[in-house]
């Protein structure tokens, strides 16, 4: 097997809220978190929905005691994107560092995740964790550069606003595109910034039957994710941020329709590793 460039695993792939049930553990119940291993094995993080916490675990395992540099990106701050903040382990480490970043203005950013974790809804203070940490809004239209990392956010049609980013690293591109409901103007913008990615995460909490009953809650369907995939000539979709009530039955159902409208589809399920 040649060495690997990138990967990609998925700690996280649940939308609104966790799903710790018997029927949903091929594609697992926790909600969205992303990580990206690059080959100086550095972790780029997209979201801190509960998947984190396992993934922290993993870090603290592999750092055996060393410092911890992680860069986590945020889409937006909906409870079921940071909602395992509180639990992830190498923000208490002295020696740790954290680094967050944003594209949604509003709010400051260090004032939003200390909001989460204020009393009575914690028993630790956000700005009493022993970890070095830095935060950062990313202007629109700029960037973020880590090593040979290009960190772009767009733009989304989200309630209370959220962005997507555009991840390029050397030829490779992962576009994270979760939370967001077309029919808008920024379904373009999309459409632009997933251009010739070579992996396509793309919000598909509903199937166009249910979408009809949820019109303006912020979501889209797998249907709209295939064709955002077809526009952008993505090389591979993977569906995401599932709903709450699907479970595995229901999204292999789903995975097999989409594959009939776009062949390299596959619905997202923790503990996948994508290999770039």
């Amino acid at each position: 097997m040649p060495q690997a460039t990138v990967r990609l695993r998925f700690w996280g792939v649940r939308g609104s809220t966790p799903t710790p049930q018997v029927e949903n553990l091929t594609f697992g119940g926790n909600t969205s978190c992303v990580e990206i291993r690059t080959a100086d094995n550095e972790s780029i993080i997209l979201d801190a929905g509960s998947g984190i916490r396992n993934l922290a675990t993993l870090l603290m395992k592999e750092a055996a005691g060393k410092p911890i540099s992680t860069q986590l990106f945020l889409t937006h701050f909906h409870w079921d994107h940071i909602q395992g903040m509180p639990f992830f382990a190498p923000i208490y480490g002295p020696k740790n560092s954290v680094s967050f970043y944003t594209g949604v203005t509003g709010r400051p950013l260090q004032e939003t995740l200390e909001g989460q974790m204020a009393k009575p809804y914690f028993p630790v203070d956000f700005d009493q964790v022993a970890a070095k940490r830095e935060f950062n809004t990313i202007e629109p239209g700029g960037h973020v550069s880590l090593g040979h990392v290009k960190v772009i956010p767009f733009p989304l049609n989200h309630p209370q606003n959220a962005s997507g980013y555009r991840i390029e690293i050397g030829e490779k591109v992962i576009v994270y595109a979760t939370d967001y409901e077309h029919g808008h103007k920024l379904d373009t913008t999309l459409r632009d910034y997933a251009q010739g990615a070579d992996l396509l995460i793309c919000d598909a909490q509903y199937t166009p039957e249910e979408y009809e009953k949820h019109r303006g809650w912020g979501h889209s369907t797998w249907l709209n994710a295939v064709q955002v995939a077809r526009d952008a000539e993505a090389r591979q979709l993977f569906l995401f941020h599932h709903d709450p009530s699907h479970d595995d039955q229901q999204m292999m159902r789903i995975t097999e329709d989409a594959r009939m409208q776009f062949e390299n589809t596959t619905s997202a399920w923790e503990g996948f590793v994508a290999v770039l």
